[in-house]
This record gives C-alpha cells, structure tokens and sequence, in this order.
C-alpha cells in the first residue's frame, strides 16, 4: 500500500490522489499539517530520497523563513524542516523501502508498477 504525504489543499496532491483514485490504487493520505512527521521518520525519507530532493528550496516557507543567503549544514536543514514540515516537497509517495518525490504521471505510475504488489 502507498503512503502519501502532503498537505490537503495543495494542487499537487490533489492532482496524485486524483491519479491514483482514477488509476485504483490504494493508499493512506497523511496531512502533515494535522499528523506532522516524526524526526526519524523525516531522516528516514532523506535516506530514501536525499535531502535536496526532499526540501523544496523553491517555496514560500523558505523564502518566508529568509533561508536563501543562509549555509545550513544537513543537521541544521533537518531541524527547520522538522519545525516547518511545509517545506517538504509534495507529494512524497512511500512504498515500503522505496519513495518517489514530486508528481509526474509517468514517474508515478512507473513506481507504482515496480513497488507496489
């Protein structure tokens, strides 16, 4: 089954839930704004994906925060992101030991087709 991670309202996860509703995949939604990401869990989505891959570095919260002239280390990048979970890139598509960041209908439904049984 597929976890997917995210904010309810923003465009992209409607756009992947749409997707994978019409494509009859089952999946668990969890709204980080409601059931925020535990520290470890965080780490253990940078193993799977990278932290640049998982930071949207592009985003509101980061310029809100000021973060663009800053040189964080990965220690500290990984704090902000644990305190502002909106800085996460979306959606996060988890499979077991596999995940997938961002929505592309053929990356999605390729990894669908290699990690989901």
């Amino acid at each position: 089954m597929l976890t997917i991670i995210g904010i309810k309202n923003c465009s992209t996860i409607k756009k992947t839930l749409t997707w994978l509703d019409e494509n009859d995949q089952e999946y668990d939604f969890r709204d980080v704004k409601k059931d925020p990401l535990e520290e470890g869990e965080i780490l253990d989505l940078v193993q799977k994906v990278g932290l640049d891959t998982l930071v949207n570095k592009r985003g509101m919260k980061w310029r809100t925060l000021g973060l663009k002239d800053k040189n964080l280390s990965d220690e500290e990048l990984l704090d902000v992101v644990h305190e502002h979970q909106t800085m996460i890139k979306r959606p996060v598509v988890v499979a077991g030991e596999a995940a997938m960041v961002g929505f592309d209908e053929e990356a999605l439904e390729s990894f669908v087709e290699h990690n989901v049984g």
